[in-house]
């Protein structure tokens, strides 16, 4: 089975998409965005089954995507959103758990302005809920945040996690050296897992393979390619580059072999329950 383990859907329309409209930098993506629409990239790298990870921050981006879940049979599994500041939506968790789609959620933690609130008292029920209902939870921000994803890991050992985006490094200004060490640490002394995505956004225009090899290859080293998956962050991805091109830059990275199997299916299958 090979798998993109991240990728988006939209319809502006809905008008909970405020990343979207305050930003003239993501314009060229300000379009509506349907299953149809991926399903040329799917067959031209032979993907059988993708994750659909939120846009937004509401319930209701979390019912949207399960409705397209639903009716594309190429989407395994969905990553939503609760607000954790809200202890009554962990009945919004329960009613989504009995989904056989509904993977986990996603905080959208790059966005909020103090790098402590993963901490904050009043969100710590919702990552009880998460263990307790089996979810995952796909952990979203910026070298900033690794001390206290740190933290937050080690606190919650059972929780099952995934990195977004290796964290996103600032590659366009070649920081590599702290990135790299708080990588390392996580990868070393936590189970969690490491989604190889969204590299290309956080390069310079013009970035060629060599930019974002020496970050994809201590990913790999660090967390073996059985806690590594391939993500496209498509449509994201447009802002940087093609579909087809980050996939090719990714197989060359990789390689053949057993680290390709898990790295464009297997490590994904096993930590998102696919079928």
């Amino acid at each position: 089975m090979r798998v993109d383990a991240h990728q988006h859907f939209w319809r502006i329309a809905r008008g909970d998409y405020g990343w979207m409209e305050a930003n003239e930098a993501v314009a060229p993506i300000r379009r509506d965005v349907l299953p149809a629409d991926i399903e040329a990239h799917l067959k031209r790298w032979k993907i059988d089954r993708t994750v659909l990870v939120q846009a937004a921050p509401t319930v209701f981006e979390t019912e949207y995507m399960l409705g397209l879940a639903d009716a594309a049979p190429f989407v395994g599994k969905v990553v939503g959103w609760v607000d954790l500041e809200k202890t009554d939506d962990r009945r919004h968790l329960e009613r989504f758990a009995r989904h056989p789609k509904f993977a986990g959620v996603r905080p959208m933690i790059q966005d909020i302005a103090d790098p402590d609130w993963m901490h904050r008292p009043d969100v710590q029920w919702g990552y009880d809920a998460i263990v307790d209902l089996d979810l995952s939870f796909d952990a979203l921000g910026f070298p900033l945040h690794i001390d206290n994803f740190q933290r937050l890991f080690d606190r919650y050992p059972k929780m099952r996690i995934v990195i977004d985006h290796c964290m996103k490094p600032v590659i366009r200004e070649g920081r590599f050296d702290d990135w790299a060490a708080g990588m390392e640490k996580i990868a070393r002394t936590t189970p969690v897992f490491c989604k190889l995505s969204g590299l290309a956004t956080e390069a310079a225009g013009g970035w060629t393979e060599e930019d974002l090899r020496p970050y994809a290859a201590h990913v790999l080293s660090a967390f073996g390619p059985e806690r590594v998956m391939w993500g496209s962050d498509w449509p994201v991805l447009e802002l940087a580059g093609s579909y087809d091109r980050w996939r090719q830059i990714a197989e060359n990275i990789v390689g053949k072999g057993p680290a390709f199997d898990q790295v464009f299916g297997g490590t994904a299958g096993r930590f998102y329950r696919l079928s």
